[in-house]
C-alpha cells in the first residue's frame, strides 16, 4: 500500500509540473485536488444525474447515426411481421430498424430511455434534498434557480425525444401539446403555426427542427447550466450537515485526490453498468407495439412518461372553465392544467427563497445545512406542495387501476377534484406535528450509561449529562464523543 502511495505521490507530481511548464495552473491544481467533499449520501443525487446525462449523450450519438427525421409515407417491409405492409413515416421506420436491425440498436435505445428517466428522477431528488435542507439560502439560491431550469429543459428534452419517433404514443402526444399551445392567451395561434409551421400535423419541416432542438440546442443548454452549477459550486464550496467539528465557514469530508476522485468514478461506472443492464434487460417504450401515428387514430390508454404524467393529470382534473364573451372563448380549457399549472409550480419554486428571506428577514450566509426537523413550517409547507403535485401526477395514471377495479372514471375525477386540495392541508398538519416530535424527543436523552445521560443537541453536538454515583448533582458538558457523533475527516476552509 505504502508503495502504491509513493507511485501515485509521484505521478501527480509529474503531472503538476508538466501543467505549470506549459501552461502555469499549477496552483489550480493543487487547489482543486484538494477542494473536500462532503460525506453524505444525498450529495450523490446531484452525481447521478450528472452521470446519466453522460450516457444520454453517448447513446443518443450513436441513436442520431441511424435515425431518419422525415414524415414521407412508406410501406414497411422489415423483419417485424406484425407492421408489415403497413403506410408510416420514414421517422417511425428508422425507429424500427432502430430496434431489429442495427446491430445493439435496441439495447442503446433502452438504454437512452432508461438514462432520460434516471436523469429526471435523479434532479427531482436532488431538488427535494435542497429544499427540505434549506440549500438554496444565501449564497446558492443562484444554484438552485439554475437546478429548476435543468430540470424544466430536461423535461422538454425528453418529451421532444419520445415525440421524434412517430408511433402513436408520440403522435397523440403532439396533438395534446399542439392544443395546449392554442390554448394560450393572445398568442397561442401563433406560437403553434410558428412551432409546427402550420395546422397540425405541422409542415414537413416539423421532425428535423425537433431532432435539432433534441440532439443539438437543449443538450448544449443543459451541459452549459451542468458546468455553470458545477463552477459555482466549487467556488463556493459545498454546504453540508451540522456535526462534530463542522461549523459555517469550514467544510469537512474526502479531499477530491484521490479518495473521491477514485469513489466518483466508481459511481460512474456503477451507474453506466445499472442503465445498461436495465436497458438489457427490462423492456421500455417498445414502439413496435403502438404502432404508426396516423391523424385519424387514438389510444384511449396510452400513457406518457412519467415526468408528463403530472400535466396529464391536470388536464383531467380542470373542470370545463372556459371564461367567453358572446361567443368568443377568452381562455380555452386546455390552458389551466396544460400550460397555467406548470407556470404556478415552477413559479412558486422559483419565488420561494425571496419568500422566505421576506418572511423570515434572514438575509445571512448559511453554509450548514437544516434538518427538516428543525424548521416543521418550511417542511410541512414543502410537503404539502410536494403532495399537491404527486396526487395531480396520480390522477394522470390512475385510471387503468380504477378501470380494473371497476370504479367509475368520472366519479374518481370528482372525488379527486376535491382530494388534490384537502390532502395537502392534511399533510401539512401531520408534518408539522410530526416535526414539533421529533424536536421535543431531541430534548430527551438518547442513552444512559454508567451514570451518564446523553443527549444530541440540533446542532448535531452531543450534550453529556453526568449524574454520578456519589449522589452530588447532574454536571453538564458538551462534547463530540465520535461513539455518538460522526468523527471529523478532513477539513477545508470554505472561505472565498
Amino acid at each position: 500500500m505504502r508503495i502504491v502511495r509513493r507511485y501515485m505521490h509521484r505521478r501527480r507530481v509529474r503531472a503538476i509540473r508538466w501543467n505549470e511548464q506549459r501552461v502555469g495552473a499549477a496552483s489550480g491544481i493543487r487547489a482543486m485536488m484538494r477542494y473536500v467533499f462532503p460525506d453524505h449520501w444525498s450529495f450523490l443525487l446531484g452525481e447521478i444525474a450528472l452521470y446519466s446525462f453522460m450516457v444520454l449523450v453517448a447513446t443518443g450519438i450513436y441513436l442520431a447515426l441511424y435515425y431518419t427525421p422525415s414524415d414521407s409515407q412508406v410501406v414497411y417491409h422489415g423483419p417485424y411481421v406484425l407492421l408489415q405492409g403497413e403506410q408510416m413515416s420514414e421517422a417511425y421506420r428508422s425507429a424500427l430498424d432502430l430496434s431489429f436491425n442495427v446491430p445493439a440498436g435496441l439495447l442503446f435505445r433502452q438504454v437512452h430511455h432508461w438514462a432520460a428517466d434516471v436523469f429526471i428522477a435523479a434532479i427531482v431528488l436532488h431538488l427535494v434534498r435542497i429544499f427540505f435542507t434549506g440549500a438554496y439560502r444565501t449564497p446558492r439560491d443562484i444554484n438552485y434557480f439554475i437546478g429548476l431550469t435543468m430540470l424544466m429543459l430536461a423535461i422538454l428534452e425528453g418529451f421532444a425525444g419520445y415525440s421524434l419517433v412517430d408511433d402513436l404514443l408520440s403522435g397523440m402526444g403532439l396533438a395534446i401539446a399542439y392544443s395546449v399551445a392554442l390554448s394560450i392567451p393572445l398568442i397561442g395561434a401563433q406560437l403553434a403555426y410558428l412551432i409546427w409551421g402550420g395546422e397540425y400535423p405541422g409542415s414537413s419541416s416539423f421532425l428535423p427542427r425537433l431532432e435539432i432542438v433534441h440532439v443539438l440546442l437543449l443538450p448544449i443548454a443543459l451541459a452549459t447550466l451542468i458546468t455553470v452549477h458545477l463552477v459555482i459550486v466549487m467556488r463556493q464550496h459545498h454546504s453540508q450537515f451540522p456535526g462534530p467539528g463542522r461549523r459555517e465557514r469550514n467544510v469537512v469530508g474526502t479531499p477530491m485526490w484521490p479518495a473521491y476522485a477514485l469513489r466518483s468514478i466508481g459511481l460512474l461506472l456503477a451507474v453506466a453498468a445499472v442503465l445498461f443492464l436495465l436497458g438489457g434487460l427490462i423492456q421500455i417504450n417498445p414502439i413496435w407495439q403502438w404502432g404508426p401515428y396516423h391523424t385519424y387514430l387514438a389510444e384511449n390508454g396510452a400513457q406518457p412518461d412519467w415526468y408528463i404524467g403530472w400535466l396529464i393529470g391536470a388536464l383531467r382534473l380542470m373542470p370545463n372553465l372556459e371564461p367567453a364573451i358572446g361567443n368568443h372563448t377568452i381562455i380555452p380549457n386546455p390552458f389551466w392544467g396544460g400550460a397555467l399549472f406548470p407556470l404556478v409550480v415552477f413559479g412558486v419554486m422559483f419565488a420561494w427563497p425571496a419568500l422566505e428571506r421576506r418572511i423570515t428577514g434572514d438575509h445571512r450566509r448559511h453554509d450548514l445545512l437544516d434538518r427538516p426537523r428543525d424548521r416543521p413550517i418550511r417542511t410541512a409547507i414543502g410537503a404539502a406542495f410536494l403532495s399537491w403535485v404527486v396526487i395531480v401526477f396520480a390522477v394522470g395514471s390512475t385510471d387503468r387501476l380504477f378501470y380494473r377495479l371497476h370504479i367509475s372514471y368520472t366519479a374518481q375525477i370528482h372525488f379527486w377534484r376535491i382530494g388534490v386540495w384537502a390532502l395537502p392541508v392534511i399533510v401539512f398538519l401531520a408534518t408539522r406535528s410530526i416535526c414539533r416530535s421529533l424536536q421535543r424527543s431531541d430534548a430527551h436523552p438518547l442513552r444512559a450509561w454508567q451514570g451518564e445521560v446523553v443527549r444530541r443537541r440540533p446542532d448535531g453536538s452531543v450534550e453529556v449529562l453526568a449524574t454520578g454515583t456519589d449522589g452530588r448533582g447532574p454536571a453538564r458538558t458538551t462534547t463530540t464523543d465520535s461513539t455518538i457523533g460522526t468523527a471529523p475527516g478532513q477539513e477545508s476552509r470554505a472561505g472565498n
